[in-house]
């Protein structure tokens, strides 16, 4: 088998041969992921609350609540992951 790049790792697992590219993590603090998540739980609420009589009566209104719980547990979540970005800045910054 001839690699094409030298940067790249092989690893033989029985009869089969895995190819592992060096490359940089996309998402390292994750902020980006966890701001999309958080939109999405927000659209989902917004998408649903027309439906809350429906909901209401086939005993779903859950989803609605569930939803309204992901945003909420979103905003946490953003935040913790924007300073936890700001304290790995500054450290970066001192060394």
């Amino acid at each position: 088998m001839e690699l094409r790049d030298d940067n790249t790792t092989a690893h033989e697992i029985g009869n089969r041969t895995y190819i592992v590219a060096d490359v940089e993590p996309l998402d390292v603090d994750g902020v980006r992921t966890v701001e999309v998540g958080t939109a999405v739980w927000l659209v989902a609420f917004i998408a649903l609350l027309p439906f809350y009589g429906t909901l209401e009566e086939s005993g779903r209104l859950w989803w609605l609540w569930t939803c309204l719980a992901g945003f909420g547990l979103g905003l946490f979540g953003l935040e913790y992951c924007r300073r936890r970005r700001k304290v790995r800045a500054e450290m970066a910054a001192q060394q």
